[in-house]
Order: C-alpha cells, then structure tokens, then sequence
C-alpha cells in the first residue's frame, strides 16, 4: 500500500485556490493507492461556515472525479451541510467505486466548534486494498478511548479491528508538542501505523507549522514533510512486517 500525505497551506475561504494547490500537491505524487488531505481542506478550520453548503458538495465532487483520476482513495474533511440544516465537520474516503464518512466525534469547544457543528456518533473503519483505516479528526487525538484497537473475530480467525489510524486535522503551531506526543503513542498503544496530516500557514484565529508524518507501530516517525513547507511525503504500508509484530508481541490480546 502507498499512501500519499499532503500538507497544505489553505487560503481563508477560498475553495478554488485551495482545489487547485491540492490537485498541484497530488498530481507531483502519481501511483499512490491513498491520497490525504488536512481537515477542512477547502476552506480552513471555520467555525461560522456560513452558506456553504454547495461548496463541500462542490469539494465532494471534486474527491470523487480525482479518485477516479488516479485510481486512488482520496481522504479528507470538509464543513457541510446536511439536508436537516445541521453542520457536519466530515471526513471522506472516497475511493473510484464509492464514498465512505465520519462525522467527528470531538467537536474542539475551546474553539467554538460545538456551538455550530454537530457531532458524529460512531467510528468508521473502511477497508482499502487490504488495509483497514480508522478515520479520525484533529480534536479525536485527544481521547485514546475512542481509538482504541481491538481484536475481532474475521471470517473465523481473532484479529486486530484496524491497520492504521488516519488523522486529519487544523492543529496549530503553539500546541505541536502535543500532537507530536500523541501521535506516536496512539501508534503503540494501538500497535498499528500512524498517517498524520496538519497544513500550514494561518487563519484569522492561529498559525500552523505542520507536523504530517507517517508512524510506524513502534512509534518510529519514519519520514515526515519539512515544517513550515507546503509538500507531501509518500511511504509504504508493510503488513507483512505489522502481522509479524503484532504475532511476536500480541500487546493487544491483553487489553481492556
């Protein structure tokens, strides 16, 4: 599995630019099996999104018409609107056969994210050229409950739930320690990779230096895009080597 991680610098509000540089950041890495993208890709990180709905119908379309360009998933979130009139901060996997979603569970109250945006519900795991990903958002980092890997029974045999872990997020500069932290150990405790996708640049509210890397089980940060700098890393899932692990060291047999 090869799995594309775009870090953009998102223009405040301007769908357009913000489509354009994320097709430049994609089409510079052509043969990915996964493509993502930052939380609110199109618009940055609103909490009074306003009337835009057509645009995260408009940046759906848009997902879709590029997987079917690449023959690859593309993942990433988007403010939208439902029919109900309720806001949705919503992580697509979109793949050329059909569309995948998770609402975000944690709404950021620090930020006033909760006063416009409801929350999602349930965890999604979508199921990708072998490879099981749990869709998370920025704010998700947070809670470990709610990510944790399990072992399921599938088709007869005692498995871990999930391979990776996705995050997308808008997670600024002043608390990247954090996330940095947390990253890594969502990594080890789920025994699983770790595929972290942050922007760069600044809104009306933060700034924002980075931090997309990808994870391995152990922890490891086994390449990550320059701070500060739009661009993309591309990496190799081995599952052969995370099945071997996970055998050698069954951690997640003896968890709660």
């Amino acid at each position: 599995m090869t799995v594309t991680q775009v870090q953009m610098d998102i223009r405040w509000g301007d769908v357009r630019a913000n489509r354009d540089t994320a097709s430049l950041l994609i089409d510079s890495q052509p043969g990915s099996d996964l493509y993502i993208l930052p939380e609110m890709w199109s618009t940055g990180f609103m909490t009074t999104p306003g009337d835009m709905q057509a645009d995260g119908m408009e940046s759906l379309r848009w997902m879709e018409r590029k997987a079917r360009e690449t023959d690859a998933a593309v993942c990433g979130s988007l403010a939208v609107r439902l029919d109900d009139g309720t806001w949705r901060n919503r992580m697509y996997f979109v793949t050329p056969d059909g569309v995948s979603y998770y609402d975000k569970r944690h709404l950021f109250g620090y930020g006033g994210e909760d006063r416009t945006y409801t929350a999602g519900c349930k965890r999604t795991i979508v199921s990708w050229r072998g490879v099981r990903f749990l869709l998370q958002v920025c704010y998700d980092l947070r809670f470990p409950c709610f990510s944790r890997n399990r072992i399921v029974a599938t088709q007869g045999a005692m498995t871990a739930e999930y391979d990776a872990v996705i995050y997308v997020a808008s997670w600024p500069e002043s608390r990247r320690h954090v996330w940095n932290t947390l990253l890594q150990a969502r990594a080890i405790e789920n025994q699983c990779h770790v595929l972290a996708v942050n922007r760069v640049g600044q809104d009306p509210s933060c700034s924002y230096d980075g931090g997309t890397m990808a994870i391995d089980a152990y922890g490891r940060i086994v390449d990550a895009v320059r701070d500060d700098t739009a661009g993309t890393i591309t990496t190799q899932l081995d599952m052969d080597a995370l099945g071997r692990f996970r055998q050698k060291f069954p951690v997640l047999n003896d968890a709660d």
